[in-house]
């Protein structure tokens, strides 16, 4: 087999587990988790928190998994992340209690904190010259599987409800389908995977101390870059709004406008099939003419639906706000992960995925935080300001972006 076709191979390999493995974390969030949240008693604040905490493992642990990844190999390092997508979510079988929510969701974070960045990273090593176009697709398939995740979630706890209302039985039923999906990636990858050759040969010294010294140098070396962190910062707030929008939609949709869980779903999705038709155009594009103007105007592309959202209560509206916020999702993250890969060197490349993670993770995190601080402070029912107050901060980003980072093609 020549090189390109195992690369092909690879490629097509890696987008089914991807597909998987997305589709069970989806599942497992939105929209059930948020109403899961509130079935156990937590006001918004707390629904805020329980979205968050999984994210906020990303934070401490996406780069140290890139930096270990380019010392003990991507292959071994994917492998243990899909094993997290396949074995934690059984623990949600067992939960009964707010704190055993977060506790779990605390754990499962670590599979796309050790996944994400890793799979990035082998994605680059294969594509050459066609960075963002082949991490476009590969963003797209699996986000696929965030497109199954949702509406499922919403169907199934639609189809469960008695009365109209979800006890606990159905939610562990829902999570013993997320486990399935989990189990599933893994097995794939047993089979597709196990014969990859690294693109970057794992660097010798694979001691404590050996890692720990590739960790200083990878930290160093990204972290004072100041083009890699604004562009990170660019995909870090759009996150921000998009892990608001995650936790707040559903409860926004079901407990305010009183639509049902299952249409609740169809927001979330509507917007990842728009990101999905969207993105790989927009990575080619990129790659022809530049990052840079994609990343600027989809931030405001997501800034304008985000605040318009909460001032609409009709179903088709909010499903045209909810396509554009996808619009302006598939600007941003179509190039600023290959801006990104293009500002670094290939032995960096996993540390630089795991820095851009992180960063990522911090705003996809401090969303549903920040909004359940600002929803719970104007009493629990109002989103208008405290979503117009998040779009603010996406298009202060935004300039500051074009002013650190500028208007260079390349």
């Amino acid at each position: 087999m020549s090189n390109q076709q195992s690369s092909t191979s690879t490629f097509m390999g890696l987008c089914a587990v991807g597909f998987l493995a997305r589709a069970s974390y989806a599942l497992a969030r939105t929209p059930v988790l948020a109403l899961f949240a509130a079935s156990l008693g937590a006001g918004p604040e707390a629904i805020g928190f329980a979205v968050a905490i999984s994210t906020v493992t990303g934070i401490f642990f996406k780069m140290p998994a890139g930096v270990v990844s380019d010392v003990i190999g991507r292959t071994r390092t994917l492998f243990f992340g899909l094993v997290v997508f396949a074995v934690v979510p059984f623990a949600y079988l067992f939960v009964e209690t707010y704190s055993a929510l977060v506790v779990v969701r605390f754990f499962h974070g670590f599979a796309t904190a050790i996944y994400g960045p890793v799979a990035m990273a082998v994605v680059v090593g294969i594509a050459g010259d066609r960075r963002a176009e082949m991490l476009s697709w590969f963003s797209s398939i699996t986000i696929v599987g965030n497109l199954i995740g949702a509406p499922l979630g919403g169907f199934l706890l639609t189809t469960l409800a008695e009365n109209g209302q979800n006890n606990l039985t159905h939610f562990h039923i829902i999570y013993g389908v997320v486990a399935a999906l989990g189990m599933a990636s893994l097995l794939i990858a047993l089979l597709v995977l196990r014969s990859h050759k690294e693109t970057q040969s794992p660097q010798a010294g694979k001691t404590l101390k050996g890692v720990m010294d590739q960790f200083r140098v990878g930290v160093r070396e990204i972290l004072l870059d100041r083009r890699v962190l604004l562009t990170s910062n660019m995909e870090g707030v759009q996150n921000l709004s998009m892990g608001a929008l995650e936790a707040f939609l559903p409860v926004y949709a079901v407990f305010v406008v009183g639509l049902s869980a299952f249409q609740a779903g169809l927001l979330w999705g509507v917007q990842i099939v728009v990101t999905i038709a969207v993105k790989p155009v927009m990575g080619t594009l990129s790659d022809r003419y530049g990052r840079h103007p994609l990343i600027f105007w989809g931030m405001f592309l997501c800034a304008v639906p985000f605040a318009l959202i909460p001032w609409f209560q009709n179903f088709p509206t909010l499903l045209l706000l909810a396509a554009l916020f996808g619009v302006g999702e598939a600007f941003v993250t179509s190039s600023s992960a290959a801006l990104v890969a293009d500002l670094c060197n290939e032995k960096q490349m996993g540390s630089a995925m795991g820095a851009f993670g992180t960063i990522y993770d911090v705003g996809h995190a401090t969303g549903p935080l920040l909004a359940g601080a600002l929803i719970g402070l104007f009493g629990g029912q109002d989103f208008r300001a405290p979503f117009a107050l998040i779009a603010a901060i996406l298009v202060v980003s935004a300039l500051a972006f074009r002013l650190g980072v500028g208007r260079a093609v390349r």
